[in-house]
């Protein structure tokens, strides 16, 4: 599993030991971006005593997209089979992991999900679960996906998904590269499994979005589906 961090000293080494008790077998991949708060030195710390937990230093803050990107090559440099990302807030529980291992043994990529049945999300005040529904809702429309929660950050990937969908020319940065790589999948003619899981709120720390990565989120699916579109337009005048 890779998790990305940023000042997250609070909640790393509470997160890695729920982790370790639901899934004592997984292998854990933390990517700290210079965290200002000591996260990296305590990544250090739980990886002298866990030899299955390895950790890498970015020295500076460069986004949830990049950060995933620097974690993928590093596990698919080194030979891994199936590569997962979860928060380390606590928002995505290990506890639930174990539901998408198992939907995985058919689909090249499951997301957890909170807006299939079953899911649900704790301590959201209404207007963030509009603000994420909708959100969802305009990617559907725009780009012309199913997936109903392609904004979800508890995912898992078979290596062989990773290596399709071509990460070199991944040009988000921020928390809309969960949106890219889902629509890559799907457009790659690979199939994608949602499974319910309970989404909670983080209760130490704070929040890393904002109201810019979410201009950029809007931004760069807006241009994606008007390029889609455009793509669409020239298909039907060739058939034409």
């Amino acid at each position: 599993m890779v998790i990305p961090t940023y000042n997250e000293a609070a909640n790393l080494a509470w997160i890695v030991g729920r982790l370790r008790r639901a899934e004592p077998d997984v292998e854990i991949l933390i990517v700290d971006d210079g965290s200002p708060d000591g996260t990296g030195d305590l990544a250090d710390d739980l990886a002298a005593t866990d030899a299955h937990l390895h950790v890498i230093h970015r020295k500076e803050k460069a986004g949830l997209g990049a950060a995933y990107l620097h974690g993928f090559g590093w596990a698919l440099e080194h030979g891994y089979d199936v590569i997962g990302e979860m928060d380390a807030d606590g928002s995505h529980q290990p506890e639930e992991l174990g539901r998408l291992l198992e939907a995985l043994k058919t689909a090249d990529l499951v997301i957890g999900s909170r807006w299939v049945p079953g899911g649900s999300v704790v301590n959201w005040p209404l207007s963030r679960q509009l603000l994420s529904r909708g959100g969802n809702l305009y990617v559907r429309m725009l780009l012309g996906i199913r997936i109903k929660d392609a904004t979800a950050g508890f995912r898992l990937f078979r290596r062989t998904t990773l290596e399709k969908i071509d990460l070199g020319s991944v040009e988000s940065a921020g928390y809309v590269f969960q949106t890219d790589l889902a629509t890559r999948t799907v457009r790659a003619g690979l199939h994608v499994v949602e499974v319910p899981i309970e989404f909670v709120e983080r209760v130490r720390g704070a929040s890393k979005m904002s109201g810019a990565v979410a201009g950029e989120s809007l931004k760069l699916v807006t241009r994606w589906g008007l390029r889609e579109r455009r793509e669409q337009l020239r298909r039907a005048v060739r058939r034409g």
